[in-house]
C-alpha cells in the first residue's frame, strides 16, 4: 500500500504561471483599443502598446525579485493605459497572494477571468490560491479546466498543483495520478520525480526510485529532505560511493536538519 507522504520541499511545492495570456506583437492589447476599453484616442498606439508591454514586463521582474511594492506600481500603470487588461489583473493578483492580501488576491483573480474567461494561466494561480487557503476541492477543479484547455503552454505546473493539492485531501491515488500526468509533459520535472521516487521506494521498487531521483539530482539544488531520499536510494542499492557523496552533501549544507540527525542515528526506515 502506498504510505501518505508530506509535502517535499523541492523549489515551490505549489508553482504559479505568469506568461502573459496576449502581448502587442499577437494583437490582444490592438483589440483593447479598437473595443474603446483601453487606450485613449489621442495617444500613438504604437508607442502606448510597447509602454504597456514593457511596464508588464518589470512588474514581472520586479515579482520575481519580490520587490512587490514596486511591482505593483508598475501594473498600476499598465490599468491606468489599459483598464481591462486581464493580464494586469492577474498579476497584481499574483503579487497580492505573495503579500498575503488573500482576498485582494481573489478579488482580481476574479477580475481577470471575467475578462479572459478561457484562459488556462488564470484558472492555474486561481487553484493556487484556493488550495492555499483551505479550499482544496474547489481548487482542483480550476487545475483540471487549466490542464483541458488544448492552449495551455505549461501543463505540468497545473499537473503538479493538483497533485501537491490533492495531497492535502490525502487523496494520495489522485496525487499519483496527476504526478504521472505531469511527468508526461516534463519528464524531468523534480516534484512529481521526488513524489515518484517516495513511493517507489515506499514499495520496495529501488531501481525505479533510483531513476526518479536521478532526473531531481540533475536539475535542482537538493532539498535536506531529497538529499535523505536520495542517501536511502542508494544505501539499498549498494552505492556506497554515491551514498557517501550524498551525505556529505547533508553534513556540509544542513548539519543542524533532522535528516542529517537521522542519518546519524541510523533511522533509515522512518
Amino acid at each position: 500500500m502506498i504510505k501518505h507522504t508530506r509535502v517535499v520541499a523541492v523549489a515551490m511545492v505549489m508553482v504559479s504561471s505568469i506568461l502573459l495570456s496576449g502581448c502587442a506583437s499577437d494583437g490582444v492589447l490592438e483589440k483593447a483599443a479598437t473595443d474603446g476599453v483601453g487606450l485613449s484616442a489621442d495617444a500613438n498606439q504604437a508607442t502606448e502598446l510597447r509602454r504597456i508591454e514593457i511596464r508588464m514586463q518589470l512588474a514581472i521582474g520586479y515579482y520575481e525579485q519580490r520587490q512587490f511594492d514596486v511591482a505593483l506600481e508598475e501594473v498600476a500603470q499598465v490599468l491606468r493605459l489599459a483598464p481591462n487588461y486581464a493580464d494586469a489583473y492577474s498579476m497584481r493578483a499574483l503579487i497580492f497572494m505573495a503579500q498575503g492580501e488573500i482576498q485582494l488576491a481573489e478579488n482580481n483573480f476574479l477580475r481577470a477571468m471575467r475578462l479572459s474567461p478561457d484562459n488556462p494561466d488564470f484558472a492555474n494561480n486561481y487553484g493556487l490560491l484556493l488550495c492555499g487557503s483551505g479550499r482544496e476541492k474547489q481548487a482542483i477543479g480550476y487545475f483540471n479546466a487549466a490542464l483541458g484547455n488544448r492552449a495551455y503552454r505549461t501543463p505540468s505546473v497545473a499537473a503538479n498543483n493538483a497533485g501537491a493539492c490533492s495531497l492535502r485531501l490525502n487523496d494520495v491515488m489522485a496525487a499519483k495520478a496527476y504526478f504521472v500526468q505531469s511527468l508526461q509533459y516534463d519528464p524531468a520535472g523534480p516534484l512529481a520525480n521526488v513524489y515518484m521516487a517516495k513511493w517507489s521506494l515506499d514499495k520496495q521498487d529501488v531501481e525505479r526510485a533510483r531513476f526518479h531521483i536521478g532526473f531531481v539530482e540533475k536539475n535542482i539544488t537538493l532539498s535536506a529532505e531529497v538529499l535523505w531520499l536520495a542517501i536511502k536510494v542508494e544505501r539499498q542499492l549498494g552505492n556506497r560511493a554515491a551514498e557517501d557523496g550524498l551525505v556529505t552533501q547533508l553534513r556540509l549544507r544542513y548539519p543542524a536538519s533532522s535528516e542529517y540527525a537521522a542519518y546519524q542515528r541510523g533511522a533509515f526506515d522512518e
